[in-house]
Protein backbone atom coordinates (compact mmCIF):
# COMPACT_ATOMS: atom_id res chain seq x y z
CA UNK A 1 0.00 0.00 0.00
CA UNK A 2 1.06 3.62 -0.57
CA UNK A 3 2.13 4.78 2.81
CA UNK A 4 2.27 8.65 1.56
CA UNK A 5 -1.84 8.47 1.11
CA UNK A 6 -2.33 10.87 4.09
CA UNK A 7 -5.74 10.85 6.27
CA UNK A 8 -8.47 12.21 5.80
CA UNK A 9 -8.38 14.45 8.94
CA UNK A 10 -5.90 16.55 7.56
CA UNK A 11 -8.93 17.69 5.26
CA UNK A 12 -11.28 18.04 7.77
CA UNK A 13 -8.55 20.18 9.67
CA UNK A 14 -8.65 22.45 7.11
CA UNK A 15 -4.59 21.80 6.62
CA UNK A 16 -3.10 21.35 2.90
CA UNK A 17 -1.30 18.21 1.48
CA UNK A 18 2.22 18.44 2.26
CA UNK A 19 4.13 19.74 -0.72
CA UNK A 20 1.11 19.63 -2.91
CA UNK A 21 -0.70 22.56 -2.37
CA UNK A 22 0.27 23.90 -5.93
CA UNK A 23 -1.50 20.64 -6.88
CA UNK A 24 -4.18 19.94 -9.60
CA UNK A 25 -6.52 17.57 -10.17
CA UNK A 26 -8.61 16.56 -13.82
CA UNK A 27 -11.29 15.19 -12.82
CA UNK A 28 -13.70 13.13 -15.83
CA UNK A 29 -17.23 12.95 -14.85
CA UNK A 30 -20.34 10.84 -16.42
CA UNK A 31 -22.85 13.17 -14.40
CA UNK A 32 -23.06 15.35 -17.02
CA UNK A 33 -26.80 17.14 -15.79
CA UNK A 34 -25.89 21.31 -15.62
CA UNK A 35 -27.39 21.20 -12.04
CA UNK A 36 -24.97 18.08 -10.87
CA UNK A 37 -21.94 19.84 -12.62
CA UNK A 38 -22.93 22.36 -10.45
CA UNK A 39 -22.53 20.43 -7.66
CA UNK A 40 -19.49 18.62 -8.25
CA UNK A 41 -18.16 21.79 -9.22
CA UNK A 42 -19.15 22.75 -5.21
CA UNK A 43 -17.57 19.78 -4.39
CA UNK A 44 -14.12 20.58 -6.05
CA UNK A 45 -14.30 24.30 -4.73
CA UNK A 46 -14.96 23.16 -0.87
CA UNK A 47 -12.12 20.46 -1.32
CA UNK A 48 -9.90 22.96 -2.52
CA UNK A 49 -10.33 24.96 0.38
CA UNK A 50 -9.66 22.46 2.97
CA UNK A 51 -6.12 21.07 0.52
CA UNK A 52 -5.15 23.44 -1.41
CA UNK A 53 -5.65 21.45 -4.53
CA UNK A 54 -7.59 22.73 -7.03
CA UNK A 55 -10.17 20.52 -9.31
CA UNK A 56 -10.82 20.81 -12.86
CA UNK A 57 -14.28 19.06 -13.26
CA UNK A 58 -15.18 17.44 -16.84
CA UNK A 59 -18.50 16.18 -17.81
CA UNK A 60 -18.17 13.38 -20.19
CA UNK A 61 -21.39 11.71 -21.27
CA UNK A 62 -21.51 7.92 -20.83
CA UNK A 63 -21.63 6.81 -24.37
CA UNK A 64 -18.41 8.29 -25.16
CA UNK A 65 -16.73 7.72 -21.44
CA UNK A 66 -14.79 4.63 -22.76
CA UNK A 67 -13.37 6.15 -26.64
CA UNK A 68 -12.15 9.33 -24.65
CA UNK A 69 -10.40 7.49 -21.86
CA UNK A 70 -9.06 4.94 -24.70
CA UNK A 71 -7.70 8.04 -26.71
CA UNK A 72 -6.10 9.37 -23.79
CA UNK A 73 -4.33 6.27 -22.78
CA UNK A 74 -2.61 6.42 -25.95
CA UNK A 75 -1.90 9.77 -26.06
CA UNK A 76 -0.60 9.76 -22.29
CA UNK A 77 -2.54 12.24 -21.04
CA UNK A 78 -5.34 10.42 -18.82
CA UNK A 79 -7.36 12.65 -16.09
CA UNK A 80 -6.22 11.95 -12.48
CA UNK A 81 -9.56 10.72 -11.59
CA UNK A 82 -12.46 9.09 -13.55
CA UNK A 83 -15.73 8.55 -12.14
CA UNK A 84 -17.25 5.93 -14.31
CA UNK A 85 -19.65 2.56 -14.99
CA UNK A 86 -19.10 -0.54 -13.32
CA UNK A 87 -18.82 -2.16 -16.85
CA UNK A 88 -15.87 -0.03 -17.68
CA UNK A 89 -13.88 -0.61 -14.10
CA UNK A 90 -12.45 -4.12 -14.93
CA UNK A 91 -11.24 -3.89 -18.46
CA UNK A 92 -9.56 -0.59 -17.62
CA UNK A 93 -7.38 -2.15 -15.06
CA UNK A 94 -6.60 -5.01 -17.19
CA UNK A 95 -5.44 -2.18 -19.71
CA UNK A 96 -3.23 -0.31 -16.76
CA UNK A 97 -5.52 2.02 -17.14
CA UNK A 98 -6.00 2.49 -13.24
CA UNK A 99 -3.95 1.87 -10.53
CA UNK A 100 -5.25 -0.71 -8.53
CA UNK A 101 -3.09 -0.12 -5.60
CA UNK A 102 -4.29 3.69 -5.19
CA UNK A 103 -7.52 2.56 -5.02
CA UNK A 104 -6.95 -0.20 -2.73
CA UNK A 105 -5.18 2.07 -0.26
CA UNK A 106 -8.25 4.41 -0.14
CA UNK A 107 -10.92 1.50 0.46
CA UNK A 108 -8.63 0.41 3.56
CA UNK A 109 -8.27 4.09 4.32
CA UNK A 110 -11.95 4.74 4.80
CA UNK A 111 -12.35 0.90 5.95
CA UNK A 112 -13.43 -1.84 4.22
CA UNK A 113 -15.78 -2.86 6.84
CA UNK A 114 -17.66 0.41 5.90
CA UNK A 115 -18.43 -0.57 2.16
CA UNK A 116 -21.39 -2.43 0.93
CA UNK A 117 -20.24 -5.79 0.41
CA UNK A 118 -22.00 -6.34 -3.40
CA UNK A 119 -20.29 -2.62 -4.36
CA UNK A 120 -17.01 -3.97 -3.28
CA UNK A 121 -17.30 -7.65 -4.78
CA UNK A 122 -17.90 -5.96 -8.20
CA UNK A 123 -14.21 -3.67 -8.42
CA UNK A 124 -12.14 -6.69 -6.54
CA UNK A 125 -8.92 -7.34 -9.16
CA UNK A 126 -7.21 -10.52 -8.15
CA UNK A 127 -5.90 -9.35 -4.68
CA UNK A 128 -6.86 -5.67 -4.93
CA UNK A 129 -9.72 -3.17 -5.68
CA UNK A 130 -9.62 -2.00 -9.18
CA UNK A 131 -11.56 1.14 -8.39
CA UNK A 132 -13.73 2.83 -5.65
CA UNK A 133 -17.27 2.01 -5.49
CA UNK A 134 -19.44 5.67 -5.17
CA UNK A 135 -22.93 4.88 -5.41
CA UNK A 136 -25.12 1.94 -6.90
CA UNK A 137 -28.72 1.26 -7.14
CA UNK A 138 -30.79 -2.36 -7.51
CA UNK A 139 -33.17 -3.45 -10.33
CA UNK A 140 -36.44 -3.30 -8.76
CA UNK A 141 -39.76 -5.51 -9.31
CA UNK A 142 -42.04 -3.19 -8.62
CA UNK A 143 -45.68 -4.71 -7.83
CA UNK A 144 -49.03 -3.67 -6.36
CA UNK A 145 -48.74 -4.52 -2.33
CA UNK A 146 -52.11 -3.63 -2.08
CA UNK A 147 -53.50 -6.05 -4.56
CA UNK A 148 -50.92 -8.71 -3.70
CA UNK A 149 -52.70 -8.31 0.15
CA UNK A 150 -56.15 -7.82 -0.89
CA UNK A 151 -55.84 -11.61 -2.93
CA UNK A 152 -53.61 -12.88 0.16
CA UNK A 153 -50.23 -13.35 -2.45
CA UNK A 154 -47.22 -13.40 -1.40
CA UNK A 155 -44.77 -11.21 -1.87
CA UNK A 156 -42.70 -11.49 -5.75
CA UNK A 157 -39.60 -12.60 -4.59
CA UNK A 158 -39.53 -16.06 -6.43
CA UNK A 159 -40.09 -17.51 -9.93
CA UNK A 160 -43.31 -19.45 -7.91
CA UNK A 161 -44.59 -16.26 -6.45
CA UNK A 162 -44.44 -14.40 -9.31
CA UNK A 163 -46.14 -16.87 -11.58
CA UNK A 164 -48.66 -17.46 -8.76
CA UNK A 165 -49.33 -13.63 -9.15
CA UNK A 166 -49.31 -13.71 -12.59
CA UNK A 167 -52.06 -16.23 -12.95
CA UNK A 168 -54.31 -14.25 -9.98
CA UNK A 169 -53.79 -10.63 -11.23
CA UNK A 170 -53.71 -10.69 -14.94
CA UNK A 171 -57.03 -9.52 -16.21
CA UNK A 172 -56.29 -7.46 -19.56
CA UNK A 173 -56.71 -4.89 -20.70
CA UNK A 174 -57.53 -3.42 -17.22
CA UNK A 175 -54.50 -5.40 -15.68
CA UNK A 176 -51.95 -6.70 -17.08
CA UNK A 177 -50.14 -9.76 -14.72
CA UNK A 178 -46.82 -8.47 -16.00
CA UNK A 179 -45.51 -5.88 -18.18
CA UNK A 180 -42.04 -7.69 -19.30
CA UNK A 181 -39.26 -6.29 -21.87
CA UNK A 182 -39.54 -7.63 -25.10
CA UNK A 183 -37.86 -4.88 -27.39
CA UNK A 184 -34.64 -6.49 -28.54
CA UNK A 185 -33.20 -3.14 -29.58
CA UNK A 186 -33.23 -1.90 -26.33
CA UNK A 187 -30.48 -2.37 -23.35
CA UNK A 188 -33.63 -2.91 -20.87
CA UNK A 189 -34.51 -6.16 -21.85
CA UNK A 190 -30.70 -7.15 -21.76
CA UNK A 191 -30.72 -6.04 -17.97
CA UNK A 192 -33.83 -7.51 -17.44
CA UNK A 193 -32.97 -10.80 -18.76
CA UNK A 194 -29.67 -10.44 -16.79
CA UNK A 195 -31.27 -10.45 -13.40
CA UNK A 196 -33.60 -13.44 -13.82
CA UNK A 197 -30.84 -15.53 -15.23
CA UNK A 198 -29.31 -14.23 -11.95
CA UNK A 199 -31.88 -14.90 -9.72
CA UNK A 200 -31.92 -18.70 -11.37
CA UNK A 201 -28.44 -19.54 -11.08
CA UNK A 202 -27.56 -19.25 -14.65
CA UNK A 203 -24.11 -16.95 -13.98
CA UNK A 204 -23.00 -16.70 -18.14
CA UNK A 205 -19.93 -18.04 -17.37
CA UNK A 206 -18.48 -21.55 -15.52
CA UNK A 207 -15.66 -21.69 -12.98
CA UNK A 208 -13.12 -21.70 -16.30
CA UNK A 209 -14.44 -18.62 -17.96
CA UNK A 210 -16.04 -20.37 -20.52
CA UNK A 211 -19.40 -19.84 -21.84
CA UNK A 212 -22.20 -21.83 -20.18
CA UNK A 213 -25.77 -21.10 -21.35
CA UNK A 214 -26.70 -24.38 -22.33
CA UNK A 215 -27.94 -25.97 -19.51
CA UNK A 216 -30.96 -26.18 -17.07
CA UNK A 217 -30.54 -23.07 -15.16
CA UNK A 218 -31.09 -21.38 -18.05
CA UNK A 219 -33.90 -23.59 -19.71
CA UNK A 220 -36.15 -22.96 -16.96
CA UNK A 221 -35.31 -19.17 -17.18
CA UNK A 222 -36.78 -19.06 -20.40
CA UNK A 223 -39.68 -20.55 -19.90
CA UNK A 224 -40.19 -18.66 -16.92
CA UNK A 225 -39.81 -15.43 -19.17
CA UNK A 226 -41.79 -16.47 -21.84
CA UNK A 227 -44.85 -17.16 -18.91
CA UNK A 228 -44.37 -12.74 -17.90
CA UNK A 229 -44.56 -12.34 -21.70
CA UNK A 230 -47.92 -14.05 -22.35
CA UNK A 231 -48.89 -11.80 -19.66
CA UNK A 232 -47.84 -8.64 -20.91
CA UNK A 233 -49.66 -6.45 -24.02
CA UNK A 234 -48.43 -7.30 -27.12
CA UNK A 235 -45.73 -5.44 -29.64
CA UNK A 236 -41.90 -4.16 -28.63
CA UNK A 237 -41.94 -3.48 -24.85
CA UNK A 238 -39.69 -1.38 -22.84
CA UNK A 239 -38.79 0.66 -20.39
CA UNK A 240 -41.19 3.17 -21.14
CA UNK A 241 -44.37 1.06 -21.68
CA UNK A 242 -43.57 -0.86 -18.47
CA UNK A 243 -43.73 2.36 -16.14
CA UNK A 244 -46.30 4.19 -18.12
CA UNK A 245 -48.86 1.05 -17.53
CA UNK A 246 -48.21 1.12 -13.73
CA UNK A 247 -48.45 4.82 -13.39
CA UNK A 248 -51.92 4.51 -14.82
CA UNK A 249 -52.37 1.30 -12.63
CA UNK A 250 -53.14 -0.85 -15.00
CA UNK A 251 -50.19 -3.69 -14.21
CA UNK A 252 -49.65 -5.58 -11.29
CA UNK A 253 -46.04 -5.83 -11.76
CA UNK A 254 -42.83 -4.58 -13.22
CA UNK A 255 -38.87 -4.52 -13.55
CA UNK A 256 -37.51 -0.57 -12.80
CA UNK A 257 -34.87 1.02 -11.79
CA UNK A 258 -35.51 3.28 -8.39
CA UNK A 259 -35.18 6.27 -10.46
CA UNK A 260 -38.77 5.65 -10.44
CA UNK A 261 -39.43 6.00 -6.45
CA UNK A 262 -40.23 9.80 -6.70
CA UNK A 263 -41.97 9.62 -9.86
CA UNK A 264 -44.32 7.39 -8.28
CA UNK A 265 -45.43 9.79 -5.77
CA UNK A 266 -45.97 12.61 -7.76
CA UNK A 267 -43.46 14.73 -7.90
CA UNK A 268 -42.35 14.64 -11.64
CA UNK A 269 -44.89 16.36 -13.89
CA UNK A 270 -43.96 14.96 -17.38
CA UNK A 271 -44.42 11.73 -15.41
CA UNK A 272 -47.87 11.55 -13.83
CA UNK A 273 -49.93 9.80 -11.83
CA UNK A 274 -52.60 8.56 -14.19
CA UNK A 275 -53.87 5.78 -12.05
CA UNK A 276 -56.03 8.62 -9.96
CA UNK A 277 -57.59 11.79 -10.32
CA UNK A 278 -54.49 14.09 -8.81
CA UNK A 279 -51.64 13.58 -11.10
CA UNK A 280 -49.60 14.95 -7.77
CA UNK A 281 -51.12 12.24 -5.43
CA UNK A 282 -48.63 10.11 -3.79
CA UNK A 283 -51.02 6.97 -3.16
CA UNK A 284 -49.84 4.96 -5.85
CA UNK A 285 -46.24 5.52 -4.33
CA UNK A 286 -48.03 4.13 -0.56
CA UNK A 287 -49.66 1.06 -2.31
CA UNK A 288 -46.34 -0.20 -4.21
CA UNK A 289 -44.44 -2.95 -2.64
CA UNK A 290 -40.56 -3.29 -4.11
CA UNK A 291 -38.41 -6.68 -4.04
CA UNK A 292 -34.41 -5.97 -4.79
CA UNK A 293 -34.02 -10.36 -4.84
CA UNK A 294 -35.66 -12.31 -6.77
CA UNK A 295 -35.19 -16.51 -6.28
CA UNK A 296 -35.32 -19.32 -8.91
CA UNK A 297 -35.95 -22.87 -8.62
CA UNK A 298 -32.29 -23.74 -9.74
CA UNK A 299 -31.04 -20.82 -6.79
CA UNK A 300 -33.05 -21.01 -3.72
CA UNK A 301 -30.59 -18.03 -2.36
CA UNK A 302 -31.91 -15.83 -5.24
CA UNK A 303 -29.88 -13.02 -6.42
CA UNK A 304 -30.38 -9.13 -7.09
CA UNK A 305 -29.18 -6.98 -10.33
CA UNK A 306 -27.15 -4.24 -9.11
CA UNK A 307 -25.81 -0.97 -10.94
CA UNK A 308 -22.55 0.94 -9.56
CA UNK A 309 -20.32 3.88 -10.53
CA UNK A 310 -17.04 4.03 -9.16
CA UNK A 311 -14.07 6.19 -8.56
CA UNK A 312 -11.14 5.15 -10.63
CA UNK A 313 -7.34 6.51 -10.09
CA UNK A 314 -5.43 6.95 -13.22
CA UNK A 315 -2.11 5.57 -13.68
CA UNK A 316 -1.05 9.05 -15.10
CA UNK A 317 -2.32 10.55 -11.78
CA UNK A 318 -1.20 12.40 -8.88
CA UNK A 319 -1.61 9.37 -6.68
CA UNK A 320 -1.78 11.59 -3.47
CA UNK A 321 -3.82 14.28 -4.18
CA UNK A 322 -6.36 11.77 -6.32
CA UNK A 323 -6.76 9.80 -3.35
CA UNK A 324 -7.27 12.87 -1.22
CA UNK A 325 -10.52 14.02 -3.25
CA UNK A 326 -11.73 10.60 -3.96
CA UNK A 327 -11.70 9.79 0.41
CA UNK A 328 -13.39 13.42 0.60
CA UNK A 329 -15.91 13.01 -1.70
CA UNK A 330 -16.55 9.62 -0.17
CA UNK A 331 -16.31 11.57 3.62
CA UNK A 332 -17.28 14.99 4.39
CA UNK A 333 -18.87 15.01 1.04
CA UNK A 334 -20.40 12.04 0.34
CA UNK A 335 -24.12 13.33 1.51
CA UNK A 336 -23.71 16.00 -0.98
CA UNK A 337 -22.37 14.16 -4.03
CA UNK A 338 -25.67 11.83 -2.99
CA UNK A 339 -28.17 14.94 -3.15
CA UNK A 340 -27.73 14.95 -7.04
CA UNK A 341 -30.24 12.04 -7.12
CA UNK A 342 -31.12 10.37 -3.84
CA UNK A 343 -33.56 8.23 -6.01
CA UNK A 344 -30.42 7.09 -8.37
CA UNK A 345 -27.67 6.91 -6.04
CA UNK A 346 -27.51 4.67 -3.19
CA UNK A 347 -25.12 5.14 -0.72
CA UNK A 348 -22.28 1.81 -1.02
CA UNK A 349 -20.88 3.46 1.99
CA UNK A 350 -22.91 3.06 4.97
CA UNK A 351 -20.92 5.18 7.72
CA UNK A 352 -17.90 5.96 9.13
CA UNK A 353 -16.18 3.95 11.48
CA UNK A 354 -17.16 6.23 14.80
CA UNK A 355 -21.06 6.79 12.92
CA UNK A 356 -21.53 3.29 10.99
CA UNK A 357 -25.11 4.73 9.61
CA UNK A 358 -24.51 8.32 9.20
CA UNK A 359 -24.63 7.65 5.39
CA UNK A 360 -27.47 5.40 4.73
CA UNK A 361 -29.33 7.47 7.14
CA UNK A 362 -28.45 10.96 5.65
CA UNK A 363 -29.68 9.89 2.54
CA UNK A 364 -32.98 8.70 3.77
CA UNK A 365 -33.65 12.31 4.95
CA UNK A 366 -32.57 13.56 1.24
CA UNK A 367 -35.18 15.54 -1.42
CA UNK A 368 -36.11 13.49 -4.00
CA UNK A 369 -38.71 14.90 -7.40
CA UNK A 370 -38.07 17.07 -9.90
CA UNK A 371 -41.22 19.51 -10.05
CA UNK A 372 -41.87 19.19 -6.07
CA UNK A 373 -39.17 17.78 -3.58
CA UNK A 374 -39.89 15.82 -0.29
CA UNK A 375 -37.42 13.32 1.69
CA UNK A 376 -37.27 9.95 0.62
CA UNK A 377 -38.64 8.82 3.93
CA UNK A 378 -41.52 11.11 3.85
CA UNK A 379 -42.63 9.00 1.18
CA UNK A 380 -41.65 5.90 1.54
CA UNK A 381 -41.27 3.77 5.50
CA UNK A 382 -38.01 2.94 7.27
CA UNK A 383 -38.44 -0.50 6.17
CA UNK A 384 -39.23 -0.01 2.45
CA UNK A 385 -35.67 2.51 2.20
CA UNK A 386 -33.74 -0.39 4.48
CA UNK A 387 -34.92 -3.11 1.61
CA UNK A 388 -33.60 -0.99 -1.13
CA UNK A 389 -30.50 -0.17 0.62
CA UNK A 390 -30.00 -4.12 1.38
CA UNK A 391 -30.30 -4.91 -2.12
CA UNK A 392 -26.37 -3.41 -3.03
CA UNK A 393 -25.32 -6.67 -0.34
CA UNK A 394 -26.82 -9.15 -2.68
CA UNK A 395 -27.04 -7.29 -6.46
CA UNK A 396 -24.42 -8.71 -8.61
CA UNK A 397 -23.68 -8.82 -12.69
CA UNK A 398 -22.67 -11.30 -15.45
CA UNK A 399 -18.54 -11.46 -15.86
CA UNK A 400 -17.46 -8.69 -13.98
CA UNK A 401 -15.70 -10.63 -10.94
CA UNK A 402 -14.23 -13.06 -13.58
CA UNK A 403 -12.21 -9.97 -15.72
CA UNK A 404 -15.29 -10.42 -18.39
CA UNK A 405 -16.96 -7.28 -18.40
CA UNK A 406 -16.12 -6.85 -22.08
CA UNK A 407 -18.32 -9.61 -23.03
CA UNK A 408 -21.46 -8.37 -21.22
CA UNK A 409 -20.68 -4.83 -22.91
CA UNK A 410 -21.14 -7.05 -26.45
CA UNK A 411 -23.79 -9.18 -25.40
CA UNK A 412 -25.68 -5.56 -24.61
CA UNK A 413 -24.05 -3.88 -27.91
CA UNK A 414 -24.51 -6.93 -30.06
CA UNK A 415 -28.07 -7.72 -29.00
CA UNK A 416 -27.05 -11.21 -29.89
CA UNK A 417 -29.24 -12.87 -26.45
CA UNK A 418 -32.71 -10.42 -26.67
CA UNK A 419 -32.58 -11.48 -30.43
CA UNK A 420 -32.74 -14.71 -29.48
CA UNK A 421 -34.71 -15.03 -26.38
CA UNK A 422 -37.25 -12.89 -28.66
CA UNK A 423 -37.62 -15.45 -31.28
CA UNK A 424 -38.23 -17.88 -28.34
CA UNK A 425 -40.87 -16.10 -26.96
CA UNK A 426 -42.68 -15.65 -30.28
CA UNK A 427 -42.26 -19.31 -30.84
CA UNK A 428 -39.98 -19.86 -33.20
CA UNK A 429 -37.33 -21.85 -30.86
CA UNK A 430 -37.96 -24.19 -28.72
CA UNK A 431 -36.69 -23.18 -24.60
CA UNK A 432 -33.85 -25.87 -25.38
CA UNK A 433 -33.29 -24.45 -28.94
CA UNK A 434 -32.72 -21.29 -27.77
CA UNK A 435 -30.19 -22.19 -25.31
CA UNK A 436 -28.68 -24.11 -27.66
CA UNK A 437 -28.48 -20.71 -29.83
CA UNK A 438 -27.46 -18.53 -27.19
CA UNK A 439 -24.21 -21.15 -26.21
CA UNK A 440 -22.97 -20.62 -29.82
CA UNK A 441 -23.54 -17.34 -30.52
CA UNK A 442 -22.34 -15.90 -27.13
CA UNK A 443 -19.23 -18.32 -27.25
CA UNK A 444 -18.74 -16.66 -30.69
CA UNK A 445 -18.57 -13.45 -29.15
CA UNK A 446 -15.87 -14.79 -26.60
CA UNK A 447 -13.47 -15.65 -29.41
Amino acid sequence: MKSSVLSLTLLTTGLALSGAASAQLTVWTTQVQPERVAVQEQLAADFEAASGVSVEIVPIEESAIAERVTAAFGAGDLPDVIYHPISQTIGWAEAGILDTLTASDIVENLGEDTFSEGALNLVRYEEEYAAVPSDGWTQLIVYRQDLFDEAGLEAPTSFEAIQAAVEALHNPPEMYGFVAATDPSNDYMMQVLEEFFLANGATLLDDEGNVDLNNEQVTETLNFYKTLTDASPEGNLFWEQSRELYMAGQAAMIVWSPFILDELAGLRDEVPVTATDDPTSADLAKDTGFVTRVSGPSNPDGSGWASASNWGVTVDADFDAAAQFIEYVMNDGYLTWLSMAPEGLFPVRRGTAEEPNSFTEGWGALDVGVDRKVPLSSVYPQEVIDSLLEGLEVGERWGFSQGQGALVSELYGTRVMTEVVRQFTDGELTAEEAAAELQERVSALQE
